[in-house]
């Protein structure tokens, strides 16, 4: 972060050195991520593969939940070996479940790739789109507000608005 406010400030001091020769303008990649229709798309695509692991993990719930009252109601009248048998059960399908939840919700999960495979491609998109933008109008740098690494900025020189435009017109 303090790379990027020295950065900064020996571009703006440069800039203002030869302010006829750069043009700076700033975005806010956070407003153009949230509001280019390509993110509420691949929003949807992440929610669907959400909403199926929650399904997998609920049916694995219900039966281990399912075998839990089995044992509990039947326990008096199964036999030793059924008995263990259920007991087995049961501890093969927690073992299921805290395995598949780990693999899916974990530090490494499925759930983190899954969000930045389908994320990758729009912040690319949106990269591409705020330097075809920004080349349209003549800018030679941009700044993202959303980082924080801009302390002051004029509002004609946001891009934001048009970026977003450029995006949601293809």
């Amino acid at each position: 972060m303090l790379v990027r406010i020295i950065l900064c400030w020996a571009l703006l001091a440069g800039a203002s050195l030869a302010a006829d020769e750069v043009r700076i303008a700033h975005v806010d990649s956070k407003i153009v991520f949230d509001g280019y229709t390509g993110t509420k798309k691949a929003q949807e695509e992440y929610d669907r593969q959400v909403a199926r692991w929650e399904q997998q993990a609920n049916l694995l719930q219900k039966e281990l939940a399912s075998l839990k009252e089995k044992l509990e109601k039947q326990s008096l009248m199964l036999s030793e070996e059924r008995r263990k048998e259920l007991e087995a059960e049961y501890t093969r399908k927690d073992t299921e479940l805290k395995g598949f939840i780990n693999k899916i919700y974990g530090r490494e999960g499925q759930l983190l790739t899954e969000n930045e495979k389908i994320s990758a491609p729009v912040i690319q998109i949106i990269r591409k789109a705020i330097q075809e933008v920004a080349l349209q109008e003549g800018y030679d740098l941009v700044l993202d507000r959303a980082t924080g690494a801009v302390l002051f900025w004029k509002k004609e020189n946001d891009l934001t608005q048009k970026v977003l435009d450029y995006l949601n017109s293809k």
